[in-house]
């Protein structure tokens, strides 16, 4: 039989805050993205849910975020088409 677990998530507090902020402050400066907009928030709520779901690497939580939204280093991108 399949057992489903329905505990709740825990709190997020400030500890996991000053672990995902800089992870935010990057990529919203890197893509040019003001903090106020839509894009802000679906990259926050993207940033949050990987921590919740265990990724806790700032590197990691960034390079994942920046893929899930398409948001990669322009530099690179230049490369690999040059």
């Amino acid at each position: 039989m399949k057992t489903i677990d329905v505990r709740k998530p825990q709190p997020f507090d400030a500890h996991d805050l000053s672990v995902c902020q800089p992870v935010f402050d990057i990529i919203v400066k890197e893509a040019g993205v003001d903090k106020a907009s839509e894009e802000a928030g679906r990259i926050a709520a993207i940033l949050v849910e990987l921590y919740r779901q265990g990724v806790r690497d700032p590197e990691h939580l960034r390079i994942m975020v920046e893929g899930a939204r398409g948001l990669f280093d322009r530099q690179l991108s230049a490369n690999a088409v040059a």
